[in-house]
């Protein structure tokens, strides 16, 4: 499929989609203000940087930085070191046996422009390895338009690549918001399609930049149940019924995790990066993730 055709298509579905929405919105305006008012307002979580000291007999260490909207900012868990990033840190950190260093820049609430003009520039590292970015509900909630949402990506990513020009950029899936329990049916439709119209325009972005990556297969709670054995309710996944719970949050990360090692690209650049010592060539894996043990 071309891209010219995969773009028609991204476009047309979006138009259908606005087209079905527009004289639901007054409804879905009053829905919305229902489910603000019956959701509990979780604080972000604390503790924004770590190290995963695996191997004390290198000095090799993988800098992470995650930067994003409220799921990076790991509302709906105390500590992140519990929530995403410390876990994916954790979790990378044993895949291929480096030291990981790690730092959130994330804030609840926020889109893709506000974590290029807002986040971005908060930064203090001087050196990054490796950039996990997490975006996409906020900007699916306020309803914006694939185009835009194609420039304000780019933005970004070039604002990423402007301060640290080697590092790996790898993008999250986007949430799966047709899952939220605590959504109507209505908003559900709306905004978890448009998520989707979302998440395959960043799809075709990233392969005009080097060295980044989307990691964007569609998020199923009964995929990751058979995925990773796991013998829960779907509950279990949500902290509030919008955000995730430490459960979600950690299957998330280790999916990832696992999904970032089994890159070839990813893989070739990190074995240059570090030397190519043995350590991480016989630690990447090659086939899929082994599911973990239960009570993550």
């Amino acid at each position: 499929m071309s891209d010219h055709f995969k773009k028609t298509a991204v476009n047309l579905r979006y138009s259908l989609l606005a087209v079905i929405s527009l004289p639901l919105l007054p409804i879905m305006y009053y829905q919305g203000k229902r489910i603000r008012t019956s959701v509990p307002k979780l604080p972000e979580a604390e503790g924004v940087e770590g190290q995963c000291q695996l191997n004390e007999r290198t000095e090799n260490t993988l800098k992470v930085i995650a930067i994003g909207e409220s799921t990076i900012a790991g509302v709906g868990v105390q500590t992140h070191e519990e929530g995403f990033t410390g876990t994916f840190a954790n979790e990378l950190s044993r895949l291929l046996s480096l030291n990981v260093a790690w730092k959130v820049y994330a804030k609840s609430g926020y889109t893709a422009t506000t974590v290029k003009t807002k986040l971005i520039p908060k930064i203090t590292e001087n050196q990054v390895d490796l950039v996990i970015i997490g975006l996409g509900g906020n900007d699916a909630f306020t309803l914006n338009q694939p185009s835009k949402w194609n420039t304000q990506i780019r933005s970004v990513i070039e604002a990423v690549k402007m301060r640290f020009p080697e590092a790996i950029i790898v993008f999250c899936n986007m949430p799966p918001i047709k899952e939220f329990p605590a959504f109507t049916n209505l908003i559900k439709f709306v905004v978890g399609n448009l998520v989707e119209v979302l998440g395959n325009e960043l799809k075709a972005i990233v392969n005009d930049y080097e060295n980044t990556f989307y990691f964007g297969k569609k998020i199923t709670l009964k995929g990751w149940v058979d995925k990773f054995g796991l013998n829960v309710t779907k509950e279990d996944f949500f902290s509030d019924g919008v955000h995730p719970s430490k459960l979600a949050y950690q299957t998330w990360a280790k999916d990832i995790a696992h999904e970032v090692s089994k890159s070839e690209k990813i893989k070739n650049i990190l074995q240059h990066r570090f030397g190519g010592t043995a350590e991480i060539s016989a630690n990447l894996p090659t086939a899929g993730p082994r599911a973990p043990k239960s009570g993550l």
